[in-house]
């Protein structure tokens, strides 16, 4: 009778410890992190993400969990890994880009979505306005009123004779980060004095007779725009750019440590951080309705001094001189303020 007892109230001392750990685990908030390339392609930009969740105070694994899901440049997965989070009932869904923020959109519309950097969202009615989004969905915009035409004077500048360019963009069916992009690049043109020629791909098959017809059309740079496709594709694209000797100019640091002659936008990595003050504001109470959508507050020059070479092309030194970061060798840096 003793021996039962006693072996009664072992188990009663056992169970409520195991019931506690399980209780803390389930109170701490999870964030599901969709992004449309693989783990490798992003990982500067999740980096930043994490680097920013620890300046708050969370720490992935103890007081915070991540589910991340990748679409490995697919964008017919976007729909099946957004429901995927939203059936995990994540406190927070964390994306990037307009497509894969639609595609997290249609999946809930209660769970607070933070957009880590994406196009216009309020063409495409994922929020109401940038001062006021609504809805579930806010964060941050990398589209700036002046930014086609800082990138064309920059060409300019480094190849003063210039007259053609080619911009190659991602053609998909339907509304898109670079169809916004690729309208106000050919709006300012004629103030540079250069045509521009589009060069739309749907597909990453389609790369190298772009570079065929752009080759053919005879133009004298390319301006290739930041989407998911070009992202997870961005060490073809340079290579093609330097096979052509067609000087390349980009979005976003990752192409030019890859390659790309010269990138010049919204630091991303700064856009990432935000994001985590985003996820803070939502934990601690915040809407995300009354959460003002971000527009780029820093940019970044990014000259690639091998690829320069490789294609026979001198730098200016004026623009080397406001270059934030120059690279000599392939993912070697050197330089910068």
């Amino acid at each position: 009778m003793n021996k039962g007892i006693t072996i009664c109230l072992l188990g009663l001392l056992v169970l409520p410890a195991s019931f506690v750990e399980a209780q803390h685990t389930n109170s701490i908030p999870r964030i599901g992190l969709l992004r449309s390339g693989s783990a490798k392609s992003v990982a500067a930009d999740q980096q930043a993400f994490l680097e920013g969740l620890r300046d708050h105070g969370y720490v992935e694994g103890k007081n915070i969990m991540i589910e991340y899901r990748y679409a490995d440049g697919k964008a017919d997965r976007w729909p099946k890994l957004a429901a995927e989070l939203v059936s995990l009932k994540v406190d927070v869904l964390v994306v990037a880009g307009v497509g894969v923020a639609r595609a997290a959109r249609e999946a809930t519309k209660t769970i607070p979505i933070i957009v880590g950097t994406a196009g216009d969202l309020v063409r495409p009615g994922l929020v109401a306005s940038l001062a006021k989004p609504g809805g579930n969905l806010t964060g941050s915009t990398n589209l700036s009123p002046d930014l086609g035409g800082k990138r064309l004077e920059l060409l300019k500048e480094i190849l003063p004779k210039a007259a053609r360019i080619g911009v190659l963009w991602h053609q998909p069916a339907g509304l898109s980060d670079d169809d916004e992009e690729m309208k106000e690049v050919q709006s300012v043109a004629p103030q540079f004095g250069v045509a521009v020629l589009p060069f739309g791909v749907r597909e990453a098959h389609e790369f190298e007779n772009a570079y065929v017809s752009m080759a053919n059309s005879k133009v004298n740079a390319v301006v290739v725009l930041r989407s998911s496709l070009t992202m997870f594709n961005r060490k073809r694209l340079t290579e093609l750019s330097v096979n052509n000797r067609l000087p390349s100019l980009c979005e976003g640091n990752e192409f030019s440590v890859d390659g790309c002659l010269v990138t010049y936008g919204p630091d991303l990595l700064y856009s990432w951080r935000r994001a985590a003050t985003f996820v803070d504001k939502i934990l601690k109470g915040a809407k995300q309705a009354d959460l003002p959508v971000e527009q780029p507050r820093k940019f970044e020059l990014m000259i690639n001094l091998k690829t320069a070479n490789q294609i026979g092309l001198t730098i200016p030194p004026n623009v080397l001189a406001r270059a934030d970061r120059v690279i000599k060798e392939r993912r070697q840096e050197a330089g910068g303020r």
